[in-house]
Order: structure tokens, then sequence, then C-alpha cells
């Protein structure tokens, strides 16, 4: 055989064989390189991963904490509106005076059995609105600040200022139009709408009523309020399962109905590779194992089904926790720890493919490629 020929199919061999190497390259990590992710220093400012292999040892650590808290617990205190005025806000003011009324007169009321007699009667002022200066004007006492200030205090502020004018004195007031305090409502609602809020204290599911209520079923809607700078959701089926999540609504509230708020990801040798929503209230990875179409025959490793989560972390302002659930399906009892953890949004399940299959894999690739190769050597001859 020549030089040429030889060098010809050692330089195809060459080729072939690089395409070989490159196409047995698994996807992803391997069952053995993340059992070993445990032991890999953590960059700074980073938490160490921590891998569980679950098991009936581990079944206490399954126990997934809510995605958010409950209403009950962070957004409490709001006041029913009424009680606070703002700039803007329209009042009534009414006045009453002890007989015989010398600032707010009122004419005498004839009983037509003897002489007139005095009784006290109520002057009411027209609508007051909040002015930029945050306070209203109230004959004879001046301006009366308002804004940031409770009924009480500016009834109180007004019957100061009367006393030694008007005789014994007795205010009244009350918000005839809200005009700053107001609640938004949108998302996956009937109706979005702009909700001005009362002294009656709207709660949550008042506005979700005043939208027109959730276009999607109740166990598949998600509520979102956003108060200030935070912003907290829930399962609409929650709230209505326990009153105190019901909560008072404050002033600027933002409440937002969402439909399939969470997911997770799947990747590797599943069913499907896809990012899958999931309802509000939440399913297993037992559930979310069967909605991938479970793990690929003749592919899938059993012993390497992982769950990749990013928890809270250890200490307020900490970095997040990551952690590995490490899931054994030849297991039997394991079967029974799927149906107990719950998968959280943003989970990422891998399923690494199984060694066997590997070889498979890597015998039909030689196959595939011997056969062009000696065809080549048997061409050059």
């Amino acid at each position: 055989m020549s030089n040429f020929r030889r060098n010809l199919i050692r330089f195809l061999v060459a080729g072939l064989s690089g395409t070989v190497l490159a196409g047995c390259q698994p996807f992803g990590p391997s069952r053995g390189d993340i059992d070993r992710a445990s032991r890999i220093a953590p960059q700074q400012g980073s938490a160490a991963i921590e891998v569980i292999q679950v098991g009936p040892t581990t079944a206490p650590l399954l126990a997934a904490p809510a995605p958010w808290p409950a209403f009950a617990d962070v957004l409490t205190g709001a006041q029913a509106v009424g009680t606070v005025v703002g700039v803007g806000d329209a009042l009534e003011v009414t006045i009453w005076e002890a007989p015989p009324a010398t600032l707010f007169g009122a004419p005498a009321s004839d009983t037509r059995i003897g002489s007139p007699i005095s009784t006290a009667r109520p002057t009411s002022l027209p609508e007051l609105v909040v002015g930029p200066d945050t306070t209203i004007g109230i004959p004879f006492a001046g301006a009366v600040p308002a804004a940031g200030r409770t009924l009480r205090e500016i009834e109180t502020e007004i019957v100061r200022r009367l006393r030694g004018r008007a005789t014994a004195p007795q205010a009244l007031v009350r918000v005839v139009r809200n005009a700053t305090a107001n609640v938004t409502v949108v998302g996956d609602v009937n109706q979005s709408t702009r909700l001005p809020l009362t002294p009656r204290g709207e709660r949550l599911l008042d506005a979700i009523a005043q939208a027109g209520g959730v276009k999607a079923p109740v166990n598949l809607s998600t509520i979102q309020v956003t108060r200030g700078a935070n912003t907290y959701r829930m399962a609409l089926s929650d709230i209505i399962e326990r009153n105190e999540n019901n909560i008072v609504l404050a002033r600027d509230d933002i409440v937002t109905a969402l439909f399939q708020p969470y997911s997770f990801t799947v990747l590797g040798a599943s069913g499907r590779n896809d990012e899958v929503r999931f309802e509000a209230f939440g399913i297993t990875l037992a559930q979310a194992l069967g909605r991938i179409g479970g793990l690929q025959d003749g592919r899938a490793d059993p012993r390497g089904v992982f769950l990749f989560r990013l928890a809270p972390p250890a200490q307020p302002g900490g970095p997040l926790r990551p952690i590995i659930y490490s899931f054994d399906l030849k297991d039997p009892s394991v079967y029974f720890l799927a149906q107990q953890l719950r998968v959280e949004d943003r989970d990422l399940i891998y399923i690494t493919n199984s060694p066997v299959a590997e070889l498979q894999r890597f015998v039909g690739i030689i196959s595939s490629t011997i056969l062009p190769i000696a065809t080549v050597g048997t061409v050059v001859r």
C-alpha cells in the first residue's frame, strides 16, 4: 500500500474517531458528578451545595415550606379607610351648639303652647376638600389640619378652636368622597378595576368580587398582593379556606390575579424536556414525573433522578442554599417519599442517562463508523 493510501486511511480514522468521542459525551452531569457536588468548595459569597440522598432517614427534610408566607402573617395592620384623612378627600363637617346658639345660630322652635324656645340644631358646612396644604377651612376656626389625622382628631381640633366662641360646641366629621385611598385590581379577572376604599374596611375577596371574580377555576388561581415595595402570593383556595388570609386592604395596594404562575423545569432522560406549569395548590415529585411522561425506557437511570432547588438563606441576608435531592427509584420505599416531597416554583428535575444506555450508544456509534472506514480502505486498495 502506498504512503498516500496509508495517510488517507489514518486521516479518516482520526477524524471519525474524534466524531465518535464527541458523540459519546453525555448531556449534563452524570450521577457520579452530582454525588460529588457536595465536596466542591463553594465560591466566595455562595453557599456549599448540599446533596441529600432521599431515604427513610431524610423523610423529615422533605416537608417543603410554602413558597410564600401566608397573608395573615405579613399583611396585617391595615386600617379601614376613613380613620385617616388624606389630601384630596372630601369631608362633611356638622357643628352643633347648645341653646341659645350664638355662633352658628338657628331659629327658635315654636311649640304652639307658649313662647318660642331655642333648641340645638346641626349646621352642616358645604363639602370641604382637603387641600394641598393638608387643611380644611372652618368658619371661626380657621385652617384646621386634616391630612394624616383621624376623623376623631379633626373633630377634637374643631371643638377646641370653637370653644369660647360657640356655646358648648360639638362637631362631627365624616368622609364624603375618598380620593386618595384606592386599590387596583388587575390580572386574570373579568374586569380590571380601581376600587375606592370605604370606612367599612374592604377585604381582599371584596376587591376580587368587585372585579367580577377570577376567570380561571379557583384551584388554579393565585392572588398576588403588592404593598409598598413588598409582594406576596397565595393560592386563592387557601385564602377562601382560611378566613384570616382575607386581609383588610390598605390604600394603594395592587391585587393581581394570576393563572398558574408556578413552574418547574425538567431535563435529561425524561419523557420530555420542558418547562411545566402547575397549579397554585402545588404538586408532588411523583405527580411531576407523571406529567412529563416519566423516565425514558432504555435510556434513563432510575437511580439518577435529582431535584435541584435554591432554598432560602439560613440567615437573613445570606446566600441562597443550593440543595440537590437524590432519588433511587430502584428502592420501592422511595416512591412513597416522592409522593411527600412537594415541588416548588423554579425547581429543576434532572434525570441522568443509564450507564448501559451510554454503552449501547457507544457501540452503536462504533458500529456505524467501522463500516465507512472499512469501505474507504477497500476503495483505496
